[in-house]
């Protein structure tokens, strides 16, 4: 959850909100000087402190920032961005695993000055945007959330719309077009020096360090004139920005009457929900509309499929047929993708690998815990007995095992650990008992 913003830059961002809303056509001239002020700047850099994470190219740590003084560090940023001298430094990019456990992606870190400056920037331009954003887009924006966009496919399908394109964007962030991405800006801000700053971050260069520890930096943003670093704190807004062409174009030229399709949005992820016998021709008219906004599908990935018969995943959530113990009735709903329980469960092995035994036993229950109900708090949607189930049995035989390690037990003694006294005794968290499942009608 973002921290509140004080009262004076709420002020702001509901005056700028307002004004948007009530002028869809309003462009803002004079938004620059805002990112300057102390309270916008203060704020700013709160939340990227919640948010923590690494360094950047810089090696500068939020603890060196109040070693120095976080004060005196923003009077100094202020007075760049006010003497228009700020120029951005290159971001730090790092590799993360995929949930597949095979690929990664690119994450990029900007530094602390340059997270602050952008969050500045957010503060300002988001309530403007937020009042074109569209209803189907749910990431990234206050008051949505996963959630709502798994809850407004479940809608869809029970509506009738059980044909659906399952797409995929290839490398969407890294591919967003900035020509295009600055007219969707310039549309509602004519501030030339808010519009330039934003376009010194596009093409900001990544550096690099290798197997070897060699640097390299390169400017393929700047000289290819696309992609918006993930991992940039704008990144997230100018992301949905852009989105937005799509959706909006979907509607105005008539795809979503004419073929009674509906898209649900979030982040470069989406689906689009049709009534049978329109899913060939919605994916076909995707395809050639992410042509005309530069953007490459992935084919391998993006497939139609009619449900019940067939299933698709969403957002970590595979939609497909479930039968009721009640009533013998088969009905559609959501449940964790085979995939994420895989994931969960791999990594609650880790957790309680042999190499861990030196924790105390609280200590590790608690990581345990925190592993559990932070899953189970995502995966508390539709039907999620069995895979509770299966994860929860995964967490007391993983628990059971580091236990007898730890106290060096024969696998003849694992009978003194049942379920009961684990959950009792040792403090392990029962997710039917802890975590309240969410209805899928919000």
């Amino acid at each position: 959850m973002s921290l509140p913003p004080p009262p004076t830059v709420g002020k702001l961002q509901a005056a700028l909100h307002s004004k948007a809303k009530g002028s869809p056509a309003y462009r803002f001239y004079a938004l620059y000087d805002k990112l300057y002020r102390a309270d916008v700047l203060a704020h700013a850099y709160q939340r990227c402190r919640a948010n923590g994470g690494a360094a950047g190219v810089d090696g500068q740590t939020f603890g060196d920032i109040e070693a120095y003084g976080v004060e005196r560090w923003l009077a100094e940023l202020a007075q760049e961005l006010k003497g228009k001298t700020y120029r951005p430094q290159a971001v730090r990019r790092v590799w993360i695993p995929k949930a597949d456990g095979h690929s990664r992606r690119p994450l990029g870190i900007p530094t602390i000055r340059d997270r602050v400056a952008q969050m500045a920037a957010v503060l300002v331009l988001e309530p403007i945007f937020e009042a074109d954003l569209q209803p189907e887009q749910y990431a990234y924006r206050a008051g949505r959330d996963a959630h709502g966009a798994v809850q407004a496919v479940q809608g869809l399908l029970d509506q009738g719309y059980t044909e659906v394109v399952d797409a995929d964007l290839s490398g969407y962030f890294d591919a967003i077009p900035h020509a295009e991405l600055m007219k969707s800006v310039a549309r509602r801000v004519s501030d030339r020096h808010l519009l330039h700053l934003l376009k010194m971050w596009l093409e900001t260069p990544v550096e690099e360090t290798d197997e070897h520890g060699r640097v390299q930096r390169t400017t393929r943003n700047k000289d290819d004139g696309r992609g918006t670093p993930q991992g940039g704190v704008a990144s997230p807004l100018l992301a949905n920005l852009y989105m937005r062409r799509f959706l909006l174009g979907w509607k105005r030229l008539g795809h979503e009457q004419r073929l009674d399709a509906r898209i649900v949005n979030y982040a470069d992820d989406f689906v689009i929900c049709c009534r049978p016998g329109k899913a060939d021709e919605a994916l076909a008219v995707m395809r050639e509309m992410m042509s005309k906004l530069k953007l490459t599908v992935n084919e391998k990935k993006t497939r139609r499929c009619s449900v019940p018969a067939e299933t698709f995943t969403f957002l970590g959530f595979t939609f497909g047929p479930q039968t009721s113990w009640r009533t013998g009735r088969v009905y559609v709903t959501p449940s964790p993708a085979e995939k994420k329980v895989q994931a969960i469960c791999a990594q609650i092995s880790v957790a309680t690998s042999g190499s861990t035994a030196w924790r105390g036993e609280a200590e590790q229950v608690g990581k345990l815990n925190q592993m559990l109900v932070g899953w189970a708090n995502y995966f508390r949607l539709g039907y999620v007995v069995a895979a509770w189930r299966v994860v929860q049995q995964h967490a007391c035989r993983r628990l059971r095992w580091w236990l007898r390690r730890k106290h060096r037990q024969g696998r003849g003694k694992g009978r003194t650990y049942p379920d009961m006294r684990l959950y009792e005794q040792y403090g392990l968290v029962n997710l039917v008992r802890t975590v309240r499942r969410l209805p899928l009608w919000a």
